[in-house]
């Protein structure tokens, strides 16, 4: 992917620590240093240079570089800012194996994309415990036995929730994740800082709804636990941004959403013993499902807030090792080849704000609008028979233990599916071919769906489309990666994930309202509103390749007439930011 060009430096943000003694052991816990390197000495490309010589000469070396280092003499146009966290480590005439870039990959994985993926566990932990709930009887037009006396303050009798009671709550959870105030504070205080306070603040809500009395504290803890979890995963997308490549993102990713499925079977596991916990302490089964599910989220931050270092070469502090993670030469070639793979991430501070105009211009980028609408609609048709799975169950007849059981296959087809095409898009470089697979996938079984009958001597068919649906082709990773990827800049890769993860949780909104309760337990009417939107994402999956090769063959028009001069000049005196260069491409 062609690299894009240096933004306006704006003024670092100096974060001081506290006078408390409490402030200052944290910061020395978590190794920061007034937002610049710990390192305390910097070192010039000369002697950067003299550093990388390799003893095995004859060993093929790894000098990955983006297209704008091939143009010879032109180096000098993607030098990150000074006060970029990295920039003691630049070098671009560094070198390096193969063997040595696999190597630190792999390191990378082990302590950044592992980490990273048992936190989003944490998440999908304290965000999906709904469902288990609903299998604990939830909703009353689903009960067809008066609840034992074990179940002593039975969810049922304390709520009496319907469907649209229920789609109302899940509503206002998926509303109130529409913000992007958690990307502007991540970009300030850094997302190692904010993530896990995030974790933190959404546990102590989860832990809340056990305590729930009604209608009007369901819908209360829902609302809020939207709005501390939903700047989580674009913050996590902008974390993995500074250790990972642009062709690394997409796997990692699957992994970081693969963690949300095995999250799924764990918890299923999790919600059986912890449910036959009801009638202990005079608590439903609910009740302690999440009050236990909370705590371990609560933990789980807290170590986070030391595990996780600013960037990789801030990694030295008393939690993680005063010498840190990674060798000086190790250090330089991750910045080395992080920034010849984007050198638009040398632009900004990682701990540098986004102040109203670049937040603007983020917005108002309308080659990223594509994107953003497709996020909107091309989960729909999956995502009501992920939410009413348990309850499809409950109709069809199996007990609450049973239904958890039965929603593992569905979870762990979705795992496999995940990982493979998102490979696969990688493999054979083409994005949106592996988005149109996910629709197909969608349209027969929503047929299959609508026109099955609804007596009982179909429930295992109807259990079985179902986990189809729910194990669909899951195209998350590849939209998401192609979302920072398109972004061109640190500004609008920080605006444009929340903006595209808001679109999500909109459809989330939409997807959350098509199955009511006049149109339970069959939802015919639903599977035909269903089918229609797979008919649109498909026209609006091709458009949205074709608006960006055509964009594409536009540019390549202008760039691959110019000369080397003419495009120096260019370089120079250009006004033209993040992809809106001429030598930007995107990728489709």
């Amino acid at each position: 992917m062609a690299a894009t060009s240096h933004l306006p430096v704006l003024a670092v943000v100096n974060i001081e620590p506290s006078s408390s003694s409490i402030a200052r052991l944290l910061r020395r816990l978590k190794g920061q240093s007034n937002g610049r390197p710990t390192s305390s000495h910097t070192v010039e490309s000369s002697s950067v240079s003299s550093s990388l010589s390799d003893p095995k000469s004859a060993e093929k070396t790894a000098n990955i570089k983006s297209d704008v280092y091939r143009e010879e003499g032109l180096q000098e146009f993607y030098v990150p800012i000074a006060s970029y966290e990295g920039r003691h480590r630049y070098d671009p005439t560094a070198q390096w194996t193969e063997k040595e870039e696999r190597s630190l990959i792999r390191r990378l994985d082990y302590k950044i994309c592992s980490w990273v993926c048992f936190m989003f566990f944490a998440l999908q932990l304290d965000r999906g415990n709904i469902g288990q709930a609903l299998s604990d009887n939830l909703l009353s037009e689903f009960i067809r036995a008066k609840p034992s006396k074990a179940y002593l303050g039975h969810i049922l009798e304390d709520l009496h929730l319907t469907t649209n009671d229920y789609n109302l709550g899940m509503t206002l959870y998926f509303h109130f994740k529409l913000t992007i105030h958690s990307q502007l504070i991540s970009k300030r205080i850094g997302p190692d800082n904010w993530i896990p306070i995030q974790m933190c603040l959404w546990s102590i809500v989860t832990s809340c709804q056990s305590r729930i009395t009604g209608r009007s504290t369901f819908y209360l803890t829902r609302a809020l636990l939207g709005m501390c979890e939903g700047g989580f995963v674009p913050d996590v997308i902008l974390y993995l941004t500074y250790f990972y490549k642009s062709s690394e993102l997409p796997l990692r990713l699957s992994f970081f959403y693969g963690a949300y499925i095995l999250t799924s079977i764990v918890s299923a596991f999790m919600a059986f013993g912890i449910l036959h916990l009801a009638g202990v302490y005079g608590m439903a089964g609910w009740q302690w499902l999440f009050a236990i599910e909370g705590a371990i989220t609560a933990l789980i931050g807290i170590i986070s807030y030391f595990y996780l270092p600013p960037s990789p070469t801030q990694t030295a502090s008393f939690f993680r090792g005063k010498n840190g993670w990674f060798s000086e030469r190790e250090e330089i070639i991750m910045v080395n080849r992080i920034l010849r793979d984007d050198p638009s991430k040398g632009d900004m501070h990682n701990r540098e704000a986004v102040g109203f105009t670049l937040l603007w211009k983020a917005l108002t980028d309308y080659d990223m609008w594509p994107i953003y609408i497709l996020g909107l609609t091309w989960s729909i048709p999956g995502t009501p028979a992920t939410n009413y799975l348990t309850l499809t169950l409950r109709a069809i007849g199996f007990d609450t233990f049973i239904t958890n059981l039965l929603t593992i296959p569905a979870f762990a087809l979705f795992f496999c599916q995940l990982i493979f095409w998102t490979w696969l898009s990688e493999k054979i470089n083409n994005r949106f071919l592996i988005v149109v697979v996910c629709q197909v996938w969608f349209l027969p079984l929503l047929i299959a769906l609508e026109f099955l009958p609804g007596g009982k001597s179909e429930q295992w068919a109807r259990y079985a489309i179902n986990v189809m649906l729910v194990g669909y082709p899951y195209i998350q990773a590849i939209l998401v990666a192609l979302t920072s990827r398109n972004a061109g800049s640190v500004r609008t890769r920080t605006v444009g994930s929340a903006i595209y993860n808001m679109t999500v949780q909109a459809s989330q909104i939409i997807s959350a309202n098509i199955y009511r309760t006049s149109d339970a337990p069959l939802y015919r009417y639903g599977n035909k509103v269903l089918l229609a939107i797979v008919a649109v994402n498909f026209v609006m999956i091709g458009a949205t390749k074709m608006y960006y090769m055509r964009r594409n063959s536009a540019r390549a028009k202008v760039w691959d007439g110019m000369d080397k001069e003419q495009r120096e000049t260019y370089l120079r005196t250009t006004k033209h930011e993040g992809n809106k260069r001429l030598d930007f491409r995107f990728a489709h």
